[in-house]
C-alpha cells in the first residue's frame, strides 16, 4: 500500500474506510492515509499525444472557464468519455469537432488561447480524475435550448454545468 494525497486523486469512500479502518465518513485535511494502488485506476489512462491535450484544454477554456476547477475536470473527462464510448468517435479531434457537440466549436471559442488551469485540468482528466461520474454530457440549464438533454440521466452539478449520461 501507498501514501495518498488526495486533492489529485479519485478514490472510493469504503475502500478507504476499509483500508484505514475508519468507522467515519470524515477525512481531514493533512490527515495519512493508506490506499490500494488499484484504487485510483481509470479507463482515461490512455496514451494522448500535445495536440489531443491541446485541443482538450482549448474546449476545457471555452465551455467552463470561470467555472469551479472541478468543473474544469469534469468537462475534459466528459471528452475522455465520449472517445471511450462507443456512441461517439474515437478519436479527440473526432469527438470535439462533431457536429452540435460543444457550443464552443460553433461560436468561434475553441480557437481562444487555454490559460493553465484549462491545461491542468486537463492532465487531471487524462490522469483518471472524473467529476463527471461518467457523463457524457453537460449543459447549463440557464441557457440551454435543448428539451432531449433534460431526458439524460443526471450525475452531477457543479457549478452552472449539469453533467449527464
Amino acid at each position: 500500500m501507498s501514501y495518498l494525497h488526495l486533492a489529485n486523486y479519485v478514490a472510493k469512500l469504503g475502500s478507504l474506510k476499509k483500508i484505514n479502518n475508519l468507522s467515519s465518513d470524515y477525512i481531514y485535511p493533512g490527515e495519512l492515509l493508506y490506499y490500494d494502488k488499484e484504487i485510483n485506476q481509470s479507463d482515461n489512462q490512455q496514451n494522448y499525444n500535445q495536440t489531443d491535450i491541446d485541443l482538450i484544454a482549448r474546449t476545457v477554456y471555452a465551455e467552463s472557464r470561470g467555472e469551479p476547477y472541478s468543473g474544469q475536470v469534469a468537462v475534459a473527462a466528459v471528452v475522455l468519455n465520449r472517445v471511450k464510448s462507443s456512441d461517439f468517435p474515437k478519436k479527440v479531434v473526432d469527438v470535439i469537432y462533431q457536429p452540435w457537440a460543444f457550443s464552443s466549436v460553433m461560436d468561434g471559442q475553441i480557437y481562444l488561447t487555454p490559460n493553465s488551469t484549462a491545461y491542468l485540468a486537463t492532465y487531471d482528466a487524462v490522469k483518471g480524475l472524473d467529476p463527471s461520474y461518467g457523463a457524457l454530457f453537460f449543459f447549463n440549464p440557464d441557457t440551454s435550448t435543448s428539451s432531449w438533454i433534460w431526458t439524460r440521466p443526471q450525475t452531477v452539478k457543479i457549478g452552472n454545468h449539469i453533467f449527464a449520461k
